[in-house]
């Protein structure tokens, strides 16, 4: 299946600022519980992005783990790069394609990790396939990515406003089914781990800055609902008339985000 789909940066980082500022859970948290990294380990993250993870990861084990972030984005790479001057950690930030062979020897990882990202691969058995490949035997494999009941209160916002069908994610709709079907056949043990945050907007305008950065006029997954600037902003309109009365009935908007977390052993 090809996904011609790429987020754009500005979006992806607003969505991070408002999970941080409104969400009572800290992902972060959960993710070095369920990893726990350690020093010497070869970590290599895939789609990183800004980096978010490397540096959890390099916070973690005090600058002790050989970390290599890899994604797509130029313009995210030098977002992480300019940060990793700021803080002085050794962390290689490098192109990377998932769509392509990984330029990485076999057997060179302890852990592999992808938050939100490698579930939009066009191969999901050759993306994984290579993510296998460059394990050690007993490496690890963690892919984090939306259930299908995230952001349940978003939808339904969406759906009211609009009276259509959501187009279908990639990650929440692949997650259970492909992706985690697709691990289990090529690494030997694989589980699946919940988390959940609950997003309490205190007002309307920091939602509709969240539905904004996941609707975005350049985003098309969501060119259904919406041709142009001028149908785009009169989509909002209609998302921020619902949001008002529901936060005018509720007193609050809580949205709950259910990521899942597959964690699989070579």
């Amino acid at each position: 299946m090809k996904i011609d789909y790429q987020e754009p940066s500005k979006d992806l980082l607003m969505r991070i600022d408002i999970h941080e500022k409104y969400g009572s859970a800290n992902i972060d948290v959960w993710t070095n519980e369920l990893l726990n990294p350690q020093a010497g380990m070869n970590i290599l993250d895939v789609g990183c992005g800004a980096g978010k993870l490397c540096f959890l990861f390099n916070d973690y084990v005090k600058g002790a783990a050989k970390i290599t972030g890899g994604d797509f984005s130029e313009e995210l790479l030098e977002k992480a790069r300019e940060k990793n001057k700021t803080v002085g950690a050794d962390i290689d930030f490098q192109f990377l394609d998932f769509n392509e062979k990984f330029k990485f020897a076999d057997n060179a990882f302890d852990l592999c990790t992808s938050a939100f990202a490698i579930y939009y691969a066009s191969d999901l058995d050759f993306t994984f396939g290579e993510a296998h490949r460059v394990l050690k035997p007993g490496g690890r494999l963690f892919v984090s990515g939306p259930l299908p009941e995230n952001k349940k209160m978003f939808y339904d916002i969406i759906k009211e406003a609009t009276n259509a069908t959501i187009p279908p994610m990639p990650g929440s709709s692949r997650f259970k089914g492909d992706i985690f079907n697709t691990i289990s056949k090529i690494f030997s043990k694989t589980e699946l781990h919940t988390f959940e945050n609950h997003l309490t907007f205190p007002e309307v305008a920091p939602f509709i800055d969240y539905v904004r950065a996941s609707l975005g006029e350049d985003r098309r997954l969501w060119t259904s609902m919406f041709n142009g600037n001028d149908e785009y902003e009169a989509l909002i309109g209609k998302i921020t008339e619902v949001a008002t009365r529901w936060f005018e009935r509720d007193g609050k908007l809580v949205m709950t985000k259910v990521v899942g977390g597959i964690l699989a052993t070579k």
